[in-house]
């Protein structure tokens, strides 16, 4: 016999507490990517060696979860600290990934009434620039690359000149467009933002893949970047599930930041992870050689293919243009990208992202069986004529 009863009816949410700009934001969103080849988010493709898996399953049991997290997360500070080589004077403060240290960079500068202080990064870029300052109140403003994704210089000094940023953002490599903007150009920036006493973030979330590093030129020159941050990740490192990132900086600069961060935000389990990882780095560091050759040897492939431009990267992924002669739009990279699905395929479309990406799609790059699939398939949809 079937229930008669009436069914309870969900009520709608009142929604007025919320802030009206939150309402009309988008969440991220991460695309499933149940059984597919996953070659969407640049992550490490390799997992850790049997051997290591145990051994680091062994030391998580041991690991005392019942206890706030407290030396550990000392010690993987001390860790990182001897693995960067910090310059004398500097320190650094831990973040839940890159994401939370972005966060906590913007509720440091974030100010009430109507005088906001802002926030400046060339585009495309990483998102949660933008994202964080909105939610924290801060004004943020976008500064188009040139064409070749390099730095205009002369357009980002005028944005600095008008805007005066309490921060400005700059990924070294870029994301999406993996590459190393020019020296000079970071100077000079630099030079103008450290002139009022603003702050430029060097962002190398992708820094083991990288032929340089920005912190060479930090020890090299302390004084000229006094007022110079800069931001890594080991998610890129090989532990995207872990979520550590890292910000080093002078010493009284760490200070005030870790004045926000709040407590126990690195669990016990993360620290722990870290620390292994920190210890068996040589394996780590034999995946990024792997990786960065098996980048280029995409690169070198894709450039053989027509209507199809692969970007120089110093990442692990691969912007490639998929140019459409006669559309000109973004049709044939959608083709592509579709193509790839149905053959279990997940690259990352950018298309849309920004006016410089149209044609676009961002390849991470993965274990050589998977890039020798990626390629197989590239082949097969761009002489299929799609």
């Amino acid at each position: 016999m079937k229930n008669s009863q009436p069914q309870p009816v969900m009520s709608k949410s009142d929604l007025r507490f919320i802030r009206e700009d939150i309402k009309q934001m988008h969440a991220y969103v991460v695309q499933d990517a149940q059984g597919m080849l996953k070659l969407d988010a640049m992550e490490n493709p390799f997992s850790l060696p049997p051997e290591l898996g145990a051994e680091l399953g062994a030391r998580l049991a041991s690991v005392a979860v019942n206890r706030y997290p407290g030396a550990q997360v000392e010690k993987l500070k001390t860790a990182l600290a001897n693995y960067a080589q910090l310059p004398e004077g500097y320190g650094l403060v831990l973040g839940n990934g890159s994401d939370e240290l972005i966060s906590l960079l913007s509720m440091a500068c974030s100010q009430s009434g109507q005088a906001r202080h802002s926030v400046l990064a060339p585009e495309p870029g990483f998102v949660m620039y933008a994202v964080s300052a909105q939610l924290q109140g801060l004004k943020y403003v976008g500064v188009p690359l040139a064409a070749d994704f390099e730095l205009d210089e002369s357009a980002m000094l005028k944005a600095v000149e008008e805007h005066t940023p309490a921060i400005v953002y700059l990924a070294y490599p870029n994301n999406p467009s993996a590459n190393l903007w020019n020296t000079d150009s970071i100077r000079c920036i630099i030079d103008a933002v450290s002139a009022y006493g603003g702050w430029v973030v060097v962002d190398e979330a992708y820094q083991p893949f990288s032929s340089h590093s920005w912190l060479d030129q930090i020890r090299a020159e302390p004084r000229a970047h006094r007022q110079v941050l800069l931001m890594r990740t080991l998610s890129k490192f090989g532990l995207a599930g872990v979520r550590i990132g890292y910000l080093i900086g002078p010493n009284e600069v760490i200070s005030q930041v870790e004045k926000i961060r709040p407590p126990y935000n690195i669990s016990v389990l993360n620290a722990e992870c870290a620390l292994f990882a920190l210890e068996h780095a040589r394996v780590f560091a034999e995946q990024a050689r792997v990786i960065c050759d098996q980048r280029n040897k995409i690169i070198e492939h894709l450039t053989r293919l027509n209507r199809v431009k692969p970007y120089k990267s110093e990442g692990n992924m691969v912007l490639v243009r998929f140019m459409d002669a006669d559309a000109g739009d973004n049709s044939y990279a959608l083709r592509i990208f579709e193509g790839l699905k149905a053959k279990r395929i997940l690259v990352k479309n950018v298309s849309k992202m920004h006016p410089l990406l149209v044609g676009c799609l961002r390849l991470t790059v993965g274990t050589p069986e998977e890039n020798e699939q990626l390629l197989g398939a590239l082949d097969e949809l761009c002489e299929s004529h799609l």
